[in-house]
């Protein structure tokens, strides 16, 4: 969530991971002004997240606005985007929509094992709405230097909503990298996306795994090509600060 962290494709693989492993899992949309999550739906979308949080969705419900993978998983991915009218998406960015989001992220809750809010940098009202309906908090950056200083920054911002970041997530790493804060590291790939659906491989899955384990405090039992059996200890990934 420190902008142009890959955050989108970071939720679409670690629900597909999550799903590999059996769960249900749903992705909702936060960063409605990009609607990058569409990208990822297949077919048309009649029924979005924005319809959900306006009074175009009066008679709509969460079901209505999902859309599953089409991938082959042992579980459940199902995606809802926004995919609107700039007319619709700034009316889905108001303090009543925000109120609507929280219920929307407390229903799906309810209804799935995981569920995964892609949210852009905490800067507008559904953002705030959805660090603060989450029950863990990750940052996502990209294992740069600015991506280092981002961290710093969105830590702050954070604190100020009250809603301070519970792991650190470092993305398109290529060896070392200097966001020394980061609880889990996901290597730069260059396979199309989402590349843990449907196929997982040796290198790049393990560490979604290890990011999905760090996200959700959860084990994951995932057989790899090549790497074995996957029996991840989510104490192992939480800072001490945090146990």
């Amino acid at each position: 969530m420190t902008g142009g962290a890959g955050t989108t494709r970071l939720c679409v693989e670690v629900g597909a991971l999550l799903a590999h492993a059996g769960r249900s899992v749903a992705v909702l949309d936060a960063a409605v002004a990009t609607q990058g999550l569409a990208r990822h739906a297949p077919g048309r979308i009649e029924t979005d997240l924005t319809a959900l949080l306006t009074d175009a969705g009066d008679d709509a419900t969460l079901a209505d606005a999902l859309v599953d993978h089409p991938a082959e998983l042992a579980g459940r991915l199902a995606l809802c985007p926004a995919y609107a009218p700039f007319e619709r998406l700034a009316r889905a960015k108001t303090p009543a929509a925000a109120d609507r989001f929280e219920d929307l992220i407390a229903t799906a809750g309810r209804e799935f094992d995981h569920v995964l809010v892609d949210t852009p940098p905490v800067a507008a009202n559904q953002s705030v709405a959805a660090v603060d309906a989450a029950d863990r908090v990750t940052l996502v950056a990209p294992a740069t230097e600015r991506g280092a200083d981002a961290v710093q920054r969105m830590r702050g911002r954070l604190a100020d909503v009250g809603s301070p970041p519970d792991a650190v997530v470092a993305t398109r790493a290529a060896g070392d990298h200097p966001v020394a804060a980061a609880d889990a590291t996901v290597l730069r790939t260059d396979s199309a996306a989402p590349a843990s659906a449907p196929d997982l491989d040796g290198e790049f899955s393990p560490a979604v795994a290890r990011a999905a384990t760090t996200v959700f405090e959860t084990v994951l039992d995932v057989e790899f090509p090549e790497e074995g059996l996957l029996d991840v200890d989510a104490a192992e990934y939480v800072p001490d600060a945090l146990r």
